[in-house]
């Protein structure tokens, strides 16, 4: 039973600080989010009906992050399915945007619109892009 407190009280403000140094990579996010991705997926997360998949609590959004990490560079030209709903406008590849750029926004977009999901790492996206060029 002393190991466990113990533990909580060790790791406890690690969890705090993490959280609390997630918040200015939201921040940047925003603003990425209002300069590429507002227009098709909305102000609110919502997107548009059979064109842009919502970012609100999709599993695409709260999933893999490399998956979603992927889909940002590569863009797609396909209809997909997402949650059992046909998306079908092209979304451009956003590989021009730096990795830690992509991290803050998705980082901004998995906190968001009722989500709550980890944050993105410019590491995790520099891995995912070497794997695709």
């Amino acid at each position: 039973m002393k190991k466990i407190v113990i533990s909580i009280f060790i790791f406890c403000p690690f969890a705090v600080l993490a959280q609390t140094n997630i918040k200015p990579s939201i921040e940047r996010g925003k603003t990425l989010y209002e300069t590429y991705c507002l227009t098709c997926h909305q102000d609110d997360g919502g997107g548009v009906p059979k064109l842009n998949p919502p970012l609100i609590k999709t599993s695409y959004v709260s999933g893999d992050k490399k998956k979603l990490i992927k889909w940002v560079l590569q863009g797609t030209t396909d209809k997909i399915a997402i949650d059992g709903k046909f998306y079908s406008n092209n979304m451009a590849p956003q590989d021009n945007l730096k990795d830690d750029e992509i991290a803050d926004v998705l980082t901004y977009i998995r906190n968001s619109f009722g989500n709550k999901g980890s944050a993105v790492t410019p590491a995790e996206v520099k891995t995912v892009r070497a794997t695709i060029k």
